[in-house]
């Protein structure tokens, strides 16, 4: 008899505990906020289970755990819940505290990302427009008058070494990279490789989900 085929990214096993396990796990709506060593009992439970392994398990619980909805749920007071949705210890306040940081930072960063992408279009649009006398206008006047601009700028600016791009080699997790997210690259280190893209956790925590042309070698890789 086939072997079951085994889970090969979080958003299936989650999918696959949400469905086992629907009083303590869900994939919308509100969340519950889960009894601590939840990972041992769950361990436990799927020790016969030939899909999922305890490594993509426990990247699959921090992805679970680190979401907005999650974080949400976590208030002081609230009754955490084992797999079968039994009340266990009810939340602590630095618990609470806590999860409202890391809620605060995430959603601030996401709110600083949508707001470099829509500065940069207006940009572009202005340095395609620049008028007569500034330094975009002059140039386009140049081009105009027939005028051949030097090559002094050109081979006075050092060349930048662009970052390495990522061999099938160095993608495994553990890697120390930098994603592209935003204006600027963020450091970051996979933690998981699946089919339908690369999972990244940043230095704040945030676990992402990116593609790997996204990805950079971190500077203390390259050659």
């Amino acid at each position: 008899m086939d072997s079951p085929e085994k889970f090969t990214n979080s958003k299936e096993v989650i999918a696959f505990l949400a469905d086992a396990f629907p009083n303590c796990f869900s994939i919308e709506g509100d969340a519950k906020p889960l009894k601590i060593g939840i990972f041992q009992d769950l361990a436990s439970r799927l020790q016969d289970d030939e899909r999922v392994s305890k490594t993509l398990l426990r990247s699959s619980l921090r992805h679970y755990t680190n979401s907005w909805r999650y974080l949400h749920c976590i208030k002081e007071g609230a009754f955490r819940v084992d797999l079968d949705g039994n009340p266990d210890a009810p939340i602590e306040q630095d618990h609470a505290e806590h999860a409202k940081q890391q809620l605060d930072e995430s959603k601030a960063k996401a709110a600083e990302k949508r707001k470099a992408r829509s500065k940069q279009a207006p940009r572009s649009k202005d340095k395609r427009h620049s008028l007569p006398g500034t330094s975009a206008g002059a140039a386009d006047s140049k081009k105009a008058a027939g005028v051949k601009s030097g090559t002094k700028s050109k081979t006075g600016r050092p060349n930048k070494t662009p970052p390495a791009k990522l061999t099938e080699s160095d993608l495994q997790t553990g890697t120390r990279v930098t994603v592209k997210l935003g204006k600027a690259p963020m450091p970051a280190v996979i933690t998981e490789i699946a089919k339908d893209g690369v999972h990244v956790q940043l230095d704040s925590g945030m676990v992402v989900k990116v593609t790997p042309e996204t990805l950079r070698l971190a500077s203390s890789k390259r050659s």
